[in-house]
């Protein structure tokens, strides 16, 4: 599900003057937004002031703020993400909920 963000509001320039801002739409994944939302909210920030806070700092450094890469997993360690998740998936790998129940098993043998 994608929702719309629509905002129109008034903010403080760095020297403390009104400025306009202008309603922006953007498309952006429900479930995303969810949890953007949240840990925006954590930090004291609405998702308006986030993304104007994004959009400023692509400006002052000329491009994004950040690298955009495909991550380069060596082959063993695709291996081990891949066995990892075979294990979880797995109904009859034993699991501990807590560290106190897999410390007591590790301690009885």
């Amino acid at each position: 599900m994608i929702d719309n963000v629509n905002r129109s509001q008034y903010c403080l320039d760095y020297e403390g003057d009104m400025m306009s801002t202008i309603p922006t739409q953007i498309r952006i994944d429900s479930d995303v937004k969810k949890q953007a939302t949240a840990l925006f909210g954590s930090l004291g920030l609405d998702l308006s002031s986030a993304v104007n806070i994004f959009l400023r700092q692509c400006v002052l450094r000329g491009g994004l703020p950040f690298s955009v890469e495909m991550p380069r997993y060596n082959q063993k360690v695709l291996d081990a993400m891949a066995e990892a998740k075979r294990i979880s998936q797995n109904p009859d790998v034993w699991g501990y909920d807590n560290m106190e129940d897999l410390k007591e098993t590790l301690e009885s043998d």
